[in-house]
């Protein structure tokens, strides 16, 4: 059952799945139709699913599910991820990469690989200050106040010289 994702409780679980690239208003359009049509039939051992989405900034597709009525099971999250791979074929954009740091570079958002992200912040062209997207967050609550930060303040701060 799909919600509107600002209803879903802080405790709800959170998948974040970031492009390679900025999509286009349409391609949001067309995620949204298919994310709300994936959630409407997304079930874990036959009951339904609570859970809601949004498409933030072009770039980063949320899908948050309250676990209180039912959790994801196994089979379910590997439709979700079946779900995001239709999206990465039918729009040719890399969804699944882990392996990339999104962040801010002044007013506009930059993707670039770990290892460049490594090599930026050995040059000092990224700094501890420098807001980081930390996809790593699991809850609805740690997104909401911890995926935006500075990335002396997430995972990304290992690599800062």
């Amino acid at each position: 059952m799909v919600i509107d994702f600002d209803k879903l409780p802080d405790e709800s679980r959170i998948w974040i799945y970031q492009a390679n690239r900025k999509l286009s208003d349409e391609e949001v359009s067309a995620i949204e139709i298919k994310a709300a049509e994936f959630l409407s039939q997304w079930t874990a051992h036959g009951a339904d699913l609570e859970a809601g989405f949004e498409v933030r900034y072009n770039r980063f597709i949320v899908i948050g599910l309250n676990q209180a009525n039912a959790s994801a099971s196994g089979c379910s999250i590997d439709a979700s991820v079946r779900f995001i791979q239709s999206i990465e074929k039918d729009l040719t954009v890399d969804l699944l990469d882990k392996m990339n740091v999104t962040f801010y570079n002044g007013k506009f958002i930059a993707h670039k690989s770990l290892a460049d992200f490594k090599k930026m912040a050995k040059a000092r062209s990224v700094s501890p200050n420098t807001v980081v997207f930390n996809n790593l967050v699991n809850t609805k609550a740690e997104y909401k106040e911890h995926w935006e930060v500075p990335a002396k303040d997430s995972w990304h701060s290992r690599f800062l010289a």
